[in-house]
């Protein structure tokens, strides 16, 4: 069965210029449900894998008001659910309120994050003026999908069998008056619980919740800073949060004459605050490091009285400036995208909660980002994450996968092939599970050669060897941003709720 469920008509003009509209990026506006009865399948895909994976993106609907950025772009989900060796395929717009208006208006209400001052509207993000897209990040979490942007949005909840969207929890309210909830709260397995945060451009910038596994809100606390801050993710151990306060922030000279310019002072020390989970603003103790940005971390945990961090750092990040564009805002976003030009690199960072001292090191010369681990393994001792490869001659183009076995060292990779790009990955655990890697990987992959998009499952024990399955989509899609995989007995609440 293949159904088109929706046609929404794209409005952007085919001569715009900004390459994150364009080739791998051209936005789609057909919702599909298709399911494996009809979809071609190359391989066969395991009876032992059950569950779904969803890939949120930004999918931008109507010609953009000013400078396009590719945080800007319209949610869109892409979800395949796993059953029984079948596989079901939908895709939807997350029909936030911007959404909505802009639908009803059929044109952009609201300007993106490089250009705020051309808003009329009251609207998300730290500055307070952007469409809430709901585009980056996408977790299961109480039985429902929650759909969010990078820059702080509302926590918009889509059910995720249809991917229809939801009334909003009673603790949204709470943290709105705060912008919201930011991309990459996590959720631990063993308790249900979900830790998140937001950040605004008022005092007092940042503050640190946890939602319990009956979806009611059981702690939010504000978080004393220096100044305002961008920070992009949040880590977990079983007894701790982390919080990060980058030296990547809004020059102060220039914020004081209204300039939004995000500068890296690569003489101020890196932050982190190690926070107990349900503690306060006075439990933090905060660690000092080398000055860098971290978009994505892979897993922390905790060993002895050290609290140990992992993810990929970079010490050369980039950002255009946030206010009127010149004719260099396009190559300013690209240099923030490229690769080779940030260097993002896995890196660990051991917190010694006895001393107050910090330890860091490089675990990896290769560049790569987008780490991810197991669910059931998130905030414990774990010993593989699975990284994503770059093109570093395109633009975001996610080349492969590369494994690391952070207990011996050794790594593994697979890449896609000359001009496909992929998706963030996420690792399904098979039924009955013995290993971490006794798992899958999944991703989706767009084709520019044939202009077709599929999905693919890998072995996690040996990605090298090439796809088990490839599934193919009823559609070309674009490269999107964040992914989540929501294991079967999860989809309808958390375990133990």
């Amino acid at each position: 069965m293949i159904k088109l469920e929706n046609e929404i008509e794209i409005t952007i003009k085919p001569d715009n210029p900004n390459p994150f509209l364009r080739d791998h990026f051209t936005s789609v506006g057909t919702e599909y449900t298709a399911d494996t009865d009809t979809l071609k399948v190359i391989g066969e895909i395991p009876k032992d894998l059950n569950g779904m994976y969803v890939r949120n993106g930004h999918n931008q609907v109507h010609e953009p008001m000013g400078v396009y950025h590719a945080f800007d772009g319209d949610g869109m989900l892409h979800a395949v659910h796993f059953e029984d060796g079948k596989a079901t395929y939908r895709n939807r717009f997350v029909r936030t309120i911007g959404f909505l208006a802009e639908q009803a208006a059929g044109k952009s209400l609201w300007p993106g994050m490089l250009e705020p001052h051309l808003g009329h509207h009251r609207g998300w993000g730290s500055i307070g003026a952007m469409k809430d897209n709901a585009g980056t990040d996408v977790i299961c979490h109480g039985g429902k999908l929650l759909a969010t942007m990078s820059q702080c949005s509302e926590a918009n909840r889509v059910d995720p069998f249809t991917l229809e969207p939801l009334l909003p929890d009673p603790w949204n309210m709470t943290i709105s008056e705060h912008q919201g909830i930011c991309s990459h709260f996590k959720v631990d397995n063993d308790t249900g619980e979900l830790m998140f945060f937001n950040f605004s451009e008022r005092p007092p910038y940042l503050h640190y919740g946890v939602i319990d596994k009956h979806n009611q809100l059981a702690h939010y606390e504000p978080i004393e800073l220096p100044g305002i801050r961008w920070p992009h993710d949040l880590g977990v151990t079983k007894n701790y949060s982390i919080l990060h306060d980058l030296p990547f922030i809004f020059d102060p000279e220039l914020l004081a004459k209204g300039e939004r310019k995000v500068t890296f002072f690569d003489q101020m020390p890196a932050r982190f605050g190690v926070i107990p989970r349900h503690g306060t603003n006075a439990d933090v103790k905060w660690f000092e490091g080398k000055p860098c940005f971290i978009l994505h971390l892979s897993n922390c945990y905790e060993k002895g009285d050290e609290v140990i961090m992992e993810g990929c750092i970079t010490l050369n990040p980039r950002k255009p400036a946030v206010g009127k564009q010149d004719h260099d805002a396009i190559q300013k976003m690209r240099k923030q995208f490229d690769k080779r030009e940030t260097g993002y690199r896995m890196h660990r960072w051991v917190f010694n909660l006895k001393t107050g001292q910090t330890r860091e090191e490089f675990l990896d010369d290769e560049v790569t980002e987008f780490p991810v681990v197991n669910n059931d393994y998130v905030g414990k001792p774990y010993r593989y994450s699975y990284n994503t490869l770059f093109d570093f001659d395109r633009d975001w183009w996610m080349s492969g996968v590369k494994k690391f076995d952070l207990l011996t060292g050794e790594t593994q990779r697979y890449e896609y092939g000359k001009g496909r790009a992929g998706s963030e990955c996420q690792v399904a655990l098979r039924d009955n599970a013995k290993d971490e890697d006794d798992a899958y990987v999944i991703t989706l992959v767009t084709d520019m050669n044939e202009n077709h998009s599929e999905c693919l499952i890998l072995d996690a024990k040996d990605i090298g060897r090439g796809p088990i399955a490839r599934i193919m989509l009823p559609h070309r899609i674009p490269i999107g941003a964040h992914a989540c995989w929501v294991e079967a007995d999860r989809m309808s609440g958390e375990r133990g709720a």
